[in-house]
């Protein structure tokens, strides 16, 4: 990795003004070269405010540290083209990780978001204490080796989870808790890993990743919807996503939908992700089995049935298995109410739902729509597009590189 990214606060104390102006600089065309990718000279003086001299000259120190390279010509205005400035391939690698309450996806992608050597499952369980940290880093440190990339080019390490991830003082106060530790969980993965770490809801990824490379780049208002086990929500209002006070905004799953319904893993009654989520889909299937309901699920084997998977619910649908489908079509009736609610708040242009529920959309979806043309005034969801996810299973990965790269960059320009 060039020298840009690996000065140290005490390397930056030696630095005069003019060097430090110059580093800023620096760290800000990298930057811009990584969000909108390759520039010409112009682009990069006319969004900069720097004369033409001075960006060259910078370019140049950029290209020799193998940072960026010259990569074609751009559009000509008349006479000759002008030479596109981009990031080297392999010049910035980030760790992305995306715990899910039983298994952990995990990744490395180059800085022109290309993944090095495929993603990677692994059965975590993510647990209420620390339990699952020795496990994550070292199937982690073993990903980072097999990967062959050199060590100082691994810039950060952005990990998405459930739960009520507070960004900014890095820890989940649902999973992963730190009663008694002096640091934080953002702190103590640090410590393991010898690189920034960067903590996010997996819900926020998602939108993250959609605002940046999916089907909300450009929008200005857009939810976005993460239903696995549960359900969470990326809310983006006037293009830029909004955490809250404390970094919990969009906690869709937990308003109150059902009196007296199921209780919550959240302590309360009748919460929507109770009726409305991946772990819905398994409760209601699992009574319909006990209570001998017709249907191809109850040729699963016992242990099967006990440990089902919303996948299994999906399968039997395709296949035309009527309980399994009325199953869905139950879920995406009570969806639809809570984005009926989510639609009048906010009055989105695009609402998109992703996560596991994605290869059930056509059960789904109808129903959906369905609740939503009942329970949203017309003047609000006949200008909202209700969509689904392009980016599948890769959304939240995608969003914790994201996170990574436009944190690590203000990072280092505080530190200058």
């Amino acid at each position: 990795m060039s020298s840009l990214l690996a000065l140290e606060e005490t390397h930056l104390a030696r630095l005069n003004n003019i060097e430090r102006r110059k580093h800023i600089q620096k760290l800000k065309i990298v930057k811009h070269l990584y969000v909108k990718g390759a520039k010409t000279n112009a682009d990069i003086c006319s969004r900069f405010n720097i004369s033409s001299p001075t960006s060259i000259a910078i370019l140049n120190e950029l290209v020799a540290e193998g940072l960026v390279e010259k990569q074609g010509r751009g559009k000509s205005l008349g006479g000759r083209k002008p030479e596109l400035y981009g990031l080297r391939d392999g010049s910035l690698f980030v760790l992305s990780v995306h715990m899910e309450q039983f298994k952990t996806r995990m990744a490395i992608f180059d800085n022109n978001n290309q993944i090095i050597n495929g993603v990677h499952t692994f059965n975590i369980e993510l647990t209420p204490d620390l339990g699952a940290l020795p496990q994550l880093h070292a199937h982690a440190q073993a990903l980072i080796e097999a990967s062959g990339i050199e060590l100082k080019k691994l810039v950060g390490v952005g990990i998405s989870m459930p739960g009520l991830v507070d960004s900014k003082e890095g820890n989940n106060h649902t999973y992963l808790l730190t009663t008694g530790e002096p640091e934080s969980l953002q702190q103590l993965l640090e410590q393991q890993f010898g690189k920034p770490v960067f903590l996010q809801n997996d819900a926020k990824s998602a939108a993250l990743a959609e605002y940046r490379f999916g089907l909300a780049h450009g929008q200005r208002d857009v939810l976005v919807l993460s239903m696995d086990w549960g359900i969470g929500m990326g809310v983006i209002l006037d293009g830029k996503l909004r955490s809250g006070a404390s970094g919990f905004a969009g906690e869709f799953g937990h308003i109150p939908l059902v009196d007296g319904g199921a209780l919550c893993h959240c302590g309360k009654r009748g919460c929507l992700e109770t009726v409305a989520s991946g772990s819905a889909i398994v409760r209601i299937a699992k009574a319909g089995i006990q209570a001998g309901q017709h249907t191809m699920l109850s040729q699963l084997p016992a242990q099967q049935v006990a440990n089902l998977q919303p996948e299994h619910v999906y399968e039997a649908a395709q296949q035309g298995d009527q309980f399994a489908i009325n199953t869905l079509a139950e879920v995406g009736t009570n969806l639809g109410k809570g984005i009926a609610i989510l639609t009048q708040l906010f009055n989105p242009e695009l609402i998109i739902l992703g996560g596991e529920v994605a290869p059930a959309k056509q059960f789904i979806l109808p129903n959906i729509q369905q609740a939503i043309n009942t329970y949203c005034m017309a003047q609000l969801r006949e200008r909202t597009s209700l969509v689904v996810s392009e980016l599948g299973n890769n959304a939240v990965i995608l969003g914790s590189v994201a996170t990574v790269m436009e944190n690590i960059f203000e990072s280092y320009l505080e530190l200058a």
